[in-house]
């Protein structure tokens, strides 16, 4: 149960409007308190997504936030589907964030990496497995061992190292370069890409296996110009993040101001929307 000493009344009134969405009559005291409970955790989850400028009242984002607590109750592997600037990155950083796997998360980013690189950095190698392996270097799934790895642009991957991947979410067990023996894992892989998984898999470039392996959950982030209502409101968070990382005490933007960001397409979507508000505060001549 989550007592009033831990929880700011506010936080608890938000928690009591949730009830209605989280209970079933009849219901007990433990019903009660294990609804409570979630209730909390939905509005912290998104406190913590808004701090990070994911916000929005949109029902496009809504059902981002419910299938992000959901995923975060678990251990499955989930795949974030979206253009380029959605946040997806941030997405995987709530789940893990919301979930009991508190060891970190290790990202990496996948595409461009070749043969040896990609197997150096997620599996490692021993010392003296090659010329300048002068010590046991571990490998992103080795560090990620009790909490996440996220891999990120994992569409961009090449066929012959997709197959590594897909033996490693089958086994769970890694075999550093240069090693003999395997190291087991227990770590929770959420993967990202802007690219349709399911087609590439159509044109041959990326294995239905493996597509299967990371798609046990999946979420897909709507980019700005099917949530334009969310735009303003994105704008105020903003600026108020780089209030004080610029030095500028901004009062807001005008009404006319808000409605021109929320008519334009966003092609970056919230990497660009974030990157305009900045330079706009930056360079505006009223404080």
């Amino acid at each position: 149960m989550i007592h009033s000493s831990k929880v700011s009344r506010e936080v608890q009134a938000l928690a009591l409007r949730w009830l209605e969405d989280c209970l079933t009559e009849p219901f007990d005291d433990t019903d009660l308190e294990a609804a409570i409970d979630r209730s909390v955790e939905k509005i912290r989850l998104r406190r913590e997504l808004a701090s990070c400028g994911l916000v929005g009242g949109s029902e496009a984002m809504q059902t981002v936030f419910r299938v992000i607590s959901k995923a975060a109750s678990t251990s499955a592997t989930v795949l974030i589907t979206g253009e380029s600037g959605t946040g997806k990155e941030l997405i995987a950083g709530a789940i893990h964030a919301s979930s009991k796997r508190k060891d970190g998360m290790v990202c990496v980013n996948v595409a461009g990496l070749d043969d040896t690189a990609f197997t150096d950095t997620l599996f490692g190698h021993k010392k003296g497995a090659f010329t300048g392996a002068v010590r046991y270097r571990r490998g992103a799934f080795e560090l990620a061992h009790g909490g996440t790895i996220f891999l990120d642009e994992i569409g961009e991957m090449p066929l012959h190292l997709q197959t590594k991947l897909l033996r490693v979410l089958q086994d769970y067990e890694i075999k550093p370069i240069g090693g003999e023996k395997t190291i087991e894992l227990d770590v929770r892989v959420i993967a990202a890409t802007n690219r349709d998984l399911e087609e590439t898999v159509a044109l041959g470039t990326f294995r239905q296996d493996l597509f299967y392996r990371l798609s046990v959950l999946m979420l897909t982030i709507p980019p700005l110009r099917h949530r334009r209502e969310d735009i303003p409101a994105m704008v105020r968070r903003f600026a108020t993040l780089f209030r004080y990382k610029i030095g500028r005490e901004i009062s807001g933007f005008s009404e006319q101001a808000l409605n021109t960001l929320c008519r334009y397409d966003w092609s970056g979507n919230m990497r660009q929307l974030m990157n305009v508000i900045k330079q706009a505060m930056v360079l505006c001549s009223n404080t």
